[in-house]
C-alpha cells in the first residue's frame, strides 16, 4: 500500500527531483522514430519487439531465449490502459504487451534507434509498430 502511494505521488510530480519513471505503460513504454519508422521503445529509447511464436497472450521466450530477449517487465500494480495490457510469464512475473503482443528488448541492440534484432530467426522477431 505504501509504495503504491509513494508511486502515485512520484507520478504526480510531488517528488519529480527524484522520480526517474512512472509505472503506467505510457511512461514505461513509448513511440520513438527509428529507420523502420515508429517503434515502440523503453524508457531509454530502446527499440522493442514482439515474437511470432507467442499466442494468445502468453510469452514463449523462457530461458535462453529471455536472456538474448528480455521481457519489458512490469510491476504487479501497473496500470495498464489502451492497447496496452500486463500479461503473467511462466515464471509469474509482469510482462508489458501491447496489442496482445508481449514485448522484448534485444541484447545486441547497443542505443537508441538500433533495429537490429528486426526479421531475426526467420523474421519471427519483428520490431513493434503502434
Amino acid at each position: 500500500m505504501l509504495n503504491s502511494m509513494l508511486r502515485a505521488l512520484l507520478c504526480a510530480g510531488a517528488l519529480t527531483a527524484i522520480a526517474t519513471s512512472c509505472a503506467y505503460a505510457e511512461n514505461s513504454v513509448k513511440v520513438g522514430q527509428t529507420a523502420k519508422g515508429a517503434t515502440l521503445v523503453d524508457a531509454r529509447g530502446m527499440t522493442l519487439y514482439t515474437f511470432a511464436k507467442d499466442a494468445d497472450g502468453k510469452s514463449a521466450c523462457n530461458g535462453p531465449c529471455a536472456a538474448n530477449w528480455p521481457p519489458v517487465t512490469a510491476a504487479s500494480d501497473d496500470k495498464p490502459s489502451g492497447k496496452y495490457s500486463v500479461i503473467t510469464r511462466d515464471d509469474g512475473s509482469k510482462q508489458w504487451a501491447y496489442g496482445g503482443k508481449p514485448l522484448y528488448s534485444w541484447v545486441k541492440d547497443t542505443k537508441p534507434g538500433d533495429t537490429t534484432g528486426d526479421g531475426f530467426l526467420n523474421g519471427a522477431w519483428r520490431v513493434a509498430q503502434p
